[in-house]
């Protein structure tokens, strides 16, 4: 029976297994995801519940008005404290127009008379948009919640700080009615401007000190402007004011607020109309303030510095900044004078770390109130992006020397077009290195060079210094800054300053920390970054220091402080002129980018861009600020990085040579290459011997002798062979010297001797040179003697050459021997047609009397120039270097020796590129300054509107706007 009982017992075991085992999988899902809903339910309660137990207690004290945030500067000590009293001015609800109330709560907070704190449709619609878009995407604050967020909680986007949040908002809506809860929010907002508070806002903006004279268009503005106060502010941005407002008047309209003709009539209202005419005096550090709180702005998302109770630790040096709002007044002690219609900012930068110095927004400290040009909007650059878009890249990419040989031969045409770019000088300098036309800022060789690396890689490094191109594309002619790509001087300064710093970069930055009132502190330092070779930096640098000691630059050079420096102007579309003058420059201490412009206001009240009177003043801010901060420092020049060697190259030569012996001391430069690209083979251009120098044959009657005398200038190990022919026969040699004299004894009276001398070395030898020498005495003699004045002149209006001389003797024909083709004349004069550019003529004249005795013979040379491309015109057309003309006087002689005297402006700076060719082509490598854009570096400095300074700066700037210059592409 036992095991019978068992056995009934196992069977029952085993038929309830079977049931446990065909039960469905779907149900044990089911139940598990029951229970683990029901554990995270009970713990998101308990979470919650701790929350809301830890939120903070509603204070009252805290609700009226805003925490102010306390400003450091580099030091650590106090320079402003933000949304004080007097910034304020406090209303209640009865002073408030309807029209204000209906644009707030239908931009922040549609349901506001009905909710009870917290609105759970927004709350639904932002659960669904941060499942789909993410965590922070879109907020439900109530005008409630903002309240309290504002007074008792930081903005950080957790969980935990939006369920207290949502707690204390209904714990506030028992306390305090609506209407207090509305003073509340429109007491403490900041609305940019220096204005807390809508009634302050309404005075600042408006000038309405009853806010029941508001009009609707006014009220949609000061509704939608905390949302961004800044970028929304109507003195500052009015484009972006009126977007703001329309979105205002489309969500009034939507919730029944206005109609949609009321909205629409509001739309059509012009922005500045409606500001008042003085606007907020501005406060110290006005410039730098606004880059703090940008920064802040976009480092920290939902933060405000007006009102959030922080201590921000910024980069600010007090000195620095007062020098620089010193020299953008208009005060009588200021060196600097400002001709009307200029504006002006600047940037200081440490050199090392990026940090900001100080910024000049305007002139006269117009700060956030005007129009803060350091940082917002921007300018084309001009020259100034040369070495950004080109020279850095070239060097960078492919690896170019300093000396690399670019042909500036032609204007360039763009392609596609038939617009050309020409240099600022309207010349053409033929092959030259890089350094000289980067330092001469010449426009075609920089857009060759920039052609040679491709503008995809020059984008890609301009980008890598926070350069940010017009539609995201680099334009050909971006690269002489004459296109749609605008920088602002805070972006120049931290470009160059990576050049200055062996190519590390990092954005410009005002805020080092921010501290929380709960003692929660962010670090905002940004990070550094190499964006390009240690070698590209340095070498850029040191191009760049040739534009300051003898290019387009020297009126931004300061004695014993090494500083490299980059001019640039920009062109008015048919106006003569620059509206834009540009320096940037550094030192190993500081960088500074300074600018000026030139603006006016029509009789429409539109403000609009005008040239300046004087480009020099960008040259004479930069020199004053960093003549002055660096007074005290310890200064030190660019270190060379072992990636880069000094090599010294024969002048001329390309690909680049090594000099030989022979070279010339003139014809050697010493140039930078990037290490294992430098030359290898030696020149032989000059193995041969230079010619023996003013030889000259006199007759010693006494002992019956001639004496014969030359020089010779190198200190090769020379001797000279000296030959000699009597009356026209043949050449025999008489000796061989190591002196620079010989005599010939017992000469034949009467005889003509021609003599020749040639210098040799080695298997080497010169061209010879030749003189020749009549014998007294013999019979029927007579004395012809030789011609005086003898002169050669080109006369390049008539391509031809003016030969004169003088005779005092019996009468005579005259043998002219013009590189070895005579011809006899009569008169005392004999011009030469159809000289070829580049050659060198000898010109010979032996007179002959009667019996045909010849007298001795003289001669002279001439150099013909070589071909230049033709200079159009003596205009500007709106380049920046074409005040620095000096005149060059040509003599055209004629036969009658009847003179008349031609004067043709014709640009300096053509004298260091085109009268070198005979140099191999280096065309005005000569460390001369003459072809400078600014030939007057002391020149006043003055606003940049005008050309660019006529004497002593600028290069070449083309613009878009200029279609014969640089045509925009």
């Amino acid at each position: 029976m036992a095991e019978n009982s068992q056995s009934r017992s196992a069977r029952r075991r085993q038929k309830k297994s079977k049931k446990n085992k065909n039960k469905p999988i779907w149900k044990k899902v089911l139940l598990t995801a029951l229970i683990i809903i029901l554990a995270l339910g009970i713990g998101a309660i308990a979470m919650g519940a701790y929350w809301v137990t830890t939120a903070p207690e509603l204070d009252e004290s805290q609700l009226s008005v805003p925490f102010s945030s306390t400003l450091y500067d580099k030091n650590g000590e106090e320079f402003a404290n933000l949304s004080e009293e007097a910034q304020r001015e406090k209303v209640t609800y009865e002073d408030l127009p309807q029209v204000l109330i209906d644009a707030v709560t239908a931009t922040e907070d549609a349901r506001f008379f009905e909710h009870p704190g917290i609105d759970v449709r927004r709350i639904g619609g932002a659960v669904l948009a941060n499942i789909t878009d993410g965590f922070g995407s879109q907020g439900a604050s109530t005008i409630t919640q903002q309240v309290v967020e504002r007074a008792f909680l930081s903005h950080d986007k957790k969980i935990s700080l939006k369920v207290q949040e949502m707690w204390l908002a209904l714990q506030l809506e028992r306390e305090y009615s609506k209407e207090e809860i509305l003073e509340m929010y429109l007491n403490g907002i900041f609305y940019g401007s220096n204005s807390s508070g809508v009634a302050k806002a309404a005075e600042n903006y408006f000038g309405k000190e009853d806010l029941n004279d508001l009009t609707l268009p006014e009220a949609a503005i000061l509704a939608g402007l905390p949302q961004r106060p800044t970028a929304y502010n109507p003195f500052q941005n009015p484009d972006l004011t009126k977007e703001r407002m329309n979105t205002v008047l489309t969500l009034m309209v939507r919730h029944g607020k206005v109609t949609q003709a009321e909205a629409d009539e509001a739309r059509e209202v012009d922005i500045p109309s409606l500001l008042v005419e003085s606007r907020p005096d501005s406060s110290a550090y006005e410039a730098f303030i606004q880059q703090v709180e940008k920064e802040v702005n976009e480092k920290m998302d939902g933060i405000d510095i007006n009102t959030d109770g922080l201590k921000v630790y910024t980069t600010l040096d007090p000195s620095v900044q007062e020098h620089v709002e010193f020299l953008l007044t208009d005060s009588d002690e200021n060196p600097i004078k400002y001709p009307d219609n200029t504006q002006a900012a600047m940037t200081v930068l440490d050199t090392k770390t990026g940090a900001i110095q100080a910024i000049g927004g305007s002139r006269n400290n117009e700060g956030d109130y005007g129009f803060n040009y350091a940082i917002e909007g921007g300018s084309q650059l001009g020259s100034t992006a040369k070495p950004i878009m080109s020279y850095g890249p070239a060097i960078e990419y492919n690896q170019i020397s300093t000396y690399h040989q670019i042909n500036d031969d032609a204007p360039y045409i763009i392609p596609g077009t038939n617009h050309p770019i020409r240099n600022w000088n309207r010349s053409s300098g033929g092959w030259m290195s890089a350094r000289h036309a980067l330092s001469q800022s010449l426009n075609v060789p920089t857009i060759k060079l920039m052609e040679e690396v491709g503008i995809g890689k020059a984008q890609e490094f301009a980008e890598n210094l926070g350069i940010n191109f017009h539609n995201d594309q680099m334009a050909l002619t971006d690269v002489i800054g004459g296109a749609g790509t605008n920088v602002t001087p805070l972006q120049l300064a931290g470009a160059y300053r990576a050049f200055g710093n062996e190519g590390i970069y990092n954005e410009p930055y005002a805020v080092t920390k921010v501290e929380f009132p709960d003692g929660e502190v962010v670090d905002l330092t940004p990070e550094a970054e190499a964006v390009m070779s240690d070698y590209t930096a340095y070498m850029v640098t040191d191009m760049m220091k040739s534009v300051v000691t003898e290019g387009t630059g020297t009126g931004a050079n300061i004695p014993g402080i090494p500083i490299a420096g980059k001019t640039g102007t920009t062109n008015l579309q048919d106006v003569e002129g620059s509206p834009d003058a540009w320096f940037g420059g550094y030192s190993t201490n500081y960088t500074i980018a300074a600018w000026t412009g030139g603006y006016t206001v029509d009789e429409e009240g539109k403000t609009k861009r005008v040239p300046l009177e004087d480009t020099n003043i960008s040259k004479a801010l930069f020199k004053n600020t960093m003549e002055t901060i660096s007074e005290g420092k310890e200064i030190t020049d660019f270190k060379k990085p072992s990636s880069v060697i000094e090599v010294s190259v024969e002048k001329g030569s390309n690909p680049p040579a090594l000099p030989s012996k022979h070279t010339p001391s003139s014809q050697i430069v010493t140039e930078l290459f990037v290490k294992g690209t430098e030359p290898t083979k030696t020149s032989k251009k000059f193995d041969a011997l230079d010619p023996v120098s003013d030889l000259n044959a006199s007759y010693n009657e006494e002992s019956n002798s001639v004496q014969i005398k030359w020089n010779y200038g190198s200190d090769e190990n020379v001797s000279f062979n000296v030959s000699a022919s009597v009356d026209g026969g043949q050449m025999q040699n008489l000796s061989s010297t190591e002196e620079t004299q010989v005599e010939i004894s017992e000469v034949e009276p009467g005889a003509v001797y021609e003599i020749q001398v040639v210098a040799t070395s080695g298997s080497m030898t010169s061209d010879p040179a030749n003189t020749s020498l009549t014998i007294p005495g013999g019979e029927e003699e007579e004395t012809v003697p030789s011609v005086s004045g003898l002169t050669a002149q080109y006369i390049a209006a008539d391509s031809l050459i003016d030969i004169s001389w003088t005779y005092d003797g019996p009468d005579a024909t005259f043998e002219v021997s013009v590189n070895g083709q005579t011809q006899t004349v009569e008169s005392q004069g004999l011009e030469v047609s159809g000289a070829t550019p580049g050659e060198t003529y000898t010109i010979e004249v032996t007179p002959i009397g009667q019996d045909d005795v010849r007298g001795s013979s003289q001669s002279t040379t001439v150099d013909v120039p070589a071909e230049e491309e033709p200079n159009e015109d003596n205009e500007n057309n709106g380049n920046e270097e074409n005040g620095n003309n000096e005149e060059q006087k040509q003599n055209q002689n004629q036969n009658q020796n009847e003179n008349e005297n031609e004067n043709e402006n014709e640009n300096n700076g053509n004298n260091g590129n085109n009268g070198n060719n005979g140099n191999g082509g280096n065309n005005g490598d000569n460390g001369n300054s003459n072809g400078q854009e600014e030939p007057d570096e002391e020149a006043p400095p003055v606003e940049e509107p005008a050309t660019e300074e006529p004497v002593e700066d600028e290069e070449e700037q083309s613009t878009e706007e200029n279609p014969e210059d640089t045509p925009e592409e």
